[in-house]
């Protein structure tokens, strides 16, 4: 479902008025309430799975989504019922044909084997449904953030505050474990279950995220914005911090133009992302090129 609303500009310079004006709607106030906790939840993640460099597991987690979503939908059950369960099918898949890869290369093709047997599952499921489940695969695949009702509010909100509870309890050690897993494991960190608990809890707010912007827009969310922190800062709660901000700026400017224009949200929310990210790394080069430039002429003063 989009809204298209007659009046192609509705705001106005008077902020509090489009305020109003933006959550006069119920289906916005629901849109935004989602849209915050989507986002509060992607900041934390996404900077521990770009930390952990698993973006990849990341994207291929959303992708078997869509394998549950349509499943979900054949067996007439709810898709995120279905999206969460065929992500903790992969998350234990991917855990275990990792466990014994050491190379860095190896755990990649054990992420590309899920993800590909999870496709073909996926469009076989949609083989086997009715045409009627069309439009429900495009929510799947681009998210529907101005149609989430408030049983979705309810599901969401609580998966939210569970990840974020685990979160805060395993943080300390995951951190650990993700800078160095070997002198992890040696001081008694529990390093695979941090790993597989990890997985589990990407595969959650992927399944929660879906709803918002898709499987195939998920990485504006879980990985742009941490992507932008860690180039930023080094702090890790400064950059846990910064990425949950950004999230919550796409969502909201995006959420703003979508509900003004006829055009997709998850399209603004990408872009915002893409953009902010091309930025931050067109200034870091310009900045590392000046240095590099500074260096270079102070080593020729000196000789």
């Amino acid at each position: 479902m989009h809204i298209v609303f007659a009046d192609a500009n509705p705001f106005s310079w008077d902020l509090i008025a489009d305020l109003q004006l933006l959550l006069h709607y119920h289906f916005m106030q629901n849109a935004y309430l989602a849209g915050t906790l989507v986002a509060i939840a992607a900041g934390v993640m996404g900077y521990f799975m770009v930390l952990r460099d698993q973006s990849f597991a990341g994207h291929s987690l959303a992708n078997v989504g869509f394998a549950g979503a349509t499943g979900a939908a054949l067996l007439g059950i709810a898709p995120v019922i279905g999206l969460f369960l065929a992500g903790l099918l992969a998350a234990v898949g991917i855990q275990t044909l990792s466990s014994t890869a050491r190379q860095h290369r190896q755990s990649d093709i054990a992420v590309g084997a899920v993800f590909t047997a999870s496709l073909a599952l996926g469009f076989l499921f949609l083989h086997l449904s009715t045409a009627e489940y069309a439009g429900g695969v495009y929510t799947v695949l681009f998210g529907n953030v101005l149609g989430i009702s408030d049983a979705d509010v309810g599901i969401i909100a609580y998966s939210t505050l569970l990840l974020l509870a685990v979160m805060f309890c395993i943080a300390r050690p995951l951190f650990f474990a993700s800078l160095d897993p070997n002198v992890a494991a040696a001081h008694r960190v529990p390093v695979r279950a941090l790993s597989l608990g990890f997985l589990v809890l990407l595969a959650l707010e992927v399944a929660v995220a879906v709803q918002v912007i898709g499987v195939l827009l998920i990485f504006a969310l879980l990985v742009t914005p941490a992507a932008i922190a860690h180039a930023v800062t080094t702090r890790p709660v400064v950059a846990v911090l910064v990425a949950m901000i950004l999230a919550l700026l796409f969502t909201w400017v995006g959420l703003a133009i979508g509900y003004a224009t006829p055009y997709p949200v998850g399209f603004f929310i990408t872009t915002f992302a893409f953009g902010t990210y091309v930025l931050v790394r067109g200034v870091r080069f310009i900045q590392t090129a000046l240095l590099r430039q500074y260096a270079r002429l102070q080593r020729e003063e000196i000789i």
